[in-house]
């Protein structure tokens, strides 16, 4: 679909996770030392020179997060600021300049003003993805870091990630390594999510929803779930999350972390999650900003199939941290201070 179509044929509904052409961007540009030309395009092209870093050496990072519709027709973000300090981690471990995070909120709150429209209504389900983005740019061929960056940000309104939304799928336990420990898997940067393509493509290709990573040392610890942080449920409540320095840190585990604390008095740990010790855990799930919670029903482990709560029934716990989640993002329950930022 391009921006030019009306609004009416848009199925608010049964949105999916795909790209459309807004009619509106951010877009700024760094060259001798500072950001210029900071505001919104209708251009939705980006023109970079051939010899760009981000086309050779993976100079790129890039983030993911959303606006929300509340029941009394506002707009709001959910913890920009920590995605603007993730971006700022990726910039430095990518030597590409770091931008603000007073300029990161901006150029989102922006860009969500200026697509209102294309924010789907409260009580769908689907939300405007927002997907800030600083590539290294300019004539550039030996390997060093470009001299020149854009910083954009666009958007599109999405539905579920994962089609059938919160329905418990399989995922099979990989045999490839996503990141390495002193590499760049704590970053968001493309070169993690190309490294995770052809094992996810097996695992999809066998009927599996995405692939486990396992540690790149030792191959016995859950590191990430496809494009996912990882959690389980123990059976005598305890909420565990793996710790790893190739891990994405993701701002919605960080979230559910603190609420099955501060909001449900559970035990909390964030460590070590062996593939052996998996009759540990009464429930799993998935969580990410795309995905927010998926349930797992079960893990392929080599020849051996590890089931957890149900294969059809999402669990209570997952159930309850999940409502309480996006009870926040919609503006339907408190929201801890400082976790949404109205937009409008």
């Amino acid at each position: 679909m391009t921006a030019k179509e009306p609004l009416t044929t848009l199925d608010w509904d049964n949105l999916g996770f795909e790209y459309m052409d807004l009619p509106y961007r951010y877009r700024a540009y760094w060259k001798d030392g500072e950001w210029h030309k900071a505001g919104l395009t209708e251009d939705s092209t980006l023109a970079m020179n051939e010899g760009s870093t981000a086309l050779h050496y993976g100079q790129q990072a890039f983030e993911g997060m959303k606006a929300y519709r509340t029941k009394d027709n506002h707009v709001q973000l959910f913890r920009p600021d920590r995605n603007a300090a993730r971006l700022q981690d990726s910039c430095r471990r990518l030597l590409m300049p770091e931008v603000s995070t007073e300029m990161f909120i901006e150029a989102c709150k922006s860009v969500v003003r200026a697509n209102e429209a294309y924010v789907p209504p409260y009580g769908t389900g689907g939300t405007l993805y927002l997907r800030p983005l600083i590539i290294g740019v300019g004539p550039n061929i030996g390997v060093h870091p470009a001299k020149e960056y854009i910083f954009t940000v666009f958007a599109m309104p999405v539905g579920n990630y994962f089609k059938g939304g919160m329905v418990p799928t399989r995922f099979l336990v990989s045999n490839y390594d996503r990141a390495a420990h002193k590499g760049t898997g704590a970053s968001k940067v493309g070169g993690n999510y190309a490294a995770s393509l052809l094992p996810g493509d097996k695992a999809h290709k066998e009927g599996f929803s995405d692939c486990i990573y396992l540690d790149p040392v030792e191959h016995k610890k859950i590191e990430e779930v496809g494009s996912a942080n990882f959690f389980g449920i123990t059976k005598d409540g305890k909420f565990v999350t793996p710790k790893s320095p190739s891990i994405l840190p993701s701002v919605t585990k960080y979230s559910l972390l603190y609420l099955a604390k501060e909001r449900f008095g559970m035990e909390v740990e964030e460590g070590d999650v062996y593939i052996d010790e998996l009759d540990h855990f009464a429930e799993a799930g998935a969580c990410g900003t795309a995905a927010v919670i998926s349930p797992i029903a079960g893990f392929q482990v080599g020849d051996k199939y590890h089931q957890f709560y149900s294969e059809t029934e999402v669990g209570p716990v997952t159930k309850k941290l999940y409502d309480e989640l996006t009870g926040i993002q919609f503006g339907d329950k408190p929201a801890p201070e400082g976790w949404v930022v109205r937009v409008d």
